[in-house]
């Protein structure tokens, strides 16, 4: 069977597919200010990035909250590793915390980023005094990250209202086990809402087919393993490779399980953010039975719930 090509002439990235995709793949409305908190923001001493609009309004103007899980590194993580992603959120009027920690499959670092955030929120010192959405929160991450966003939310009791996973890992990589996402919680979820991400290219990791074993060894598995009383989503990405979404926006130096880099992550993963936390009704659109991330011609291996 052919397949749509996954770039276009030069090697750049092939185009978006449809309007939604379009319109999300560009930066939003606001520029973007970035900080470092200068103390730590979680239970491990790490200190957050800190991703925001720089004009938040006046007081009382509310902004929705991310809080991002790294991928696995040391710790602290690098500065400055996925800044083109999360400034592509702010730009989007999303208040983005990531904390440095470079062990956040657990989630429990990430729950504290969100947590420390939401606090300023309440502090008339900060900057986001009155400015934050504590009724808007949601969670995303890349790799062992896209575990911890996954975990933050199923143990947030309900705080996190959606996890956006980057290339979930399958859990025969995860030692110990608690550093995936673990069946038993995925299987007992009662709030929430997920949108799980992975590439074609990323076969080993997180890979779409199970390659063996009982354990939830595909993201198919993940998707089935998901109770349907959650809104729910699962999309590959033609030719997307483990570290894509590290891209600013071609692959950096170096980085391994880079091909193409993080472009063609940005449209619907943000379309889905826009939709679940600030309710923009264009972004449903992508994700309802049909719709256009189904016939993105960039995209793949598309299953949803919604309708």
């Amino acid at each position: 069977m052919l397949m749509a090509p996954l770039t276009a002439a030069g090697g750049e990235v092939a185009a978006p597919g449809g309007p939604i995709e379009a319109k999300y793949e560009k930066p939003g409305p606001m520029r973007v200010a970035k900080l470092m908190t200068r103390g730590p923001c979680d239970r491990r001493g790490n200190a957050c990035e800190i991703f925001y609009p720089a004009d938040l309004g006046p007081e009382g103007t509310p902004h929705p909250v991310i809080t991002w899980a790294n991928g696995t590194d040391k710790t602290p993580s690098p500065a400055g590793k996925y800044d083109f992603m999360l400034t592509h959120l702010a730009s989007w009027g999303f208040v983005v915390v990531a904390t440095r920690d470079g062990t956040t499959g657990v989630g429990d670092t990430v729950l504290d980023a969100a947590t420390y955030l939401l606090a300023q929120g309440r502090d008339p010192a900060s900057p986001f005094y009155r400015r934050l959405d504590a009724a808007r929160v949601g969670a995303a991450g890349h790799s062992q990250g896209a575990s911890g966003a996954a975990n933050a939310m199923l143990h947030s009791r309900g705080a996190i209202r959606t996890a956006v996973m980057l290339h979930l890992p399958q859990q025969a990589f995860c030692k110990p086990a608690d550093n995936c996402l673990l069946t038993r919680d995925l299987e007992g979820a009662r709030a929430g809402s997920v949108f799980y991400v992975s590439g074609t290219s990323d076969f080993i990791i997180s890979p779409d087919d199970q390659l063996g074993g009982a354990k939830l060894n595909s993201l198919n598995a993940y998707y089935r393993h998901t109770p349907d009383r959650l809104p729910k989503v699962k999309a590959l990405v033609r030719g997307g490779n483990h570290n894509d979404v590290t891209g600013r926006p071609g692959c950096p130096p170096g980085m391994g399980a880079c091909g193409q880099g993080a472009q063609a992550y940005l449209g619907y993963p943000t379309a889905w953010l826009m939709w679940r936390l600030q309710g923009a009704a264009d972004a449903r659109g992508a994700f309802v039975a049909g719709g256009e991330l189904f016939r993105a011609p960039r995209w793949t291996r598309a299953v949803g719930n919604i309708r």
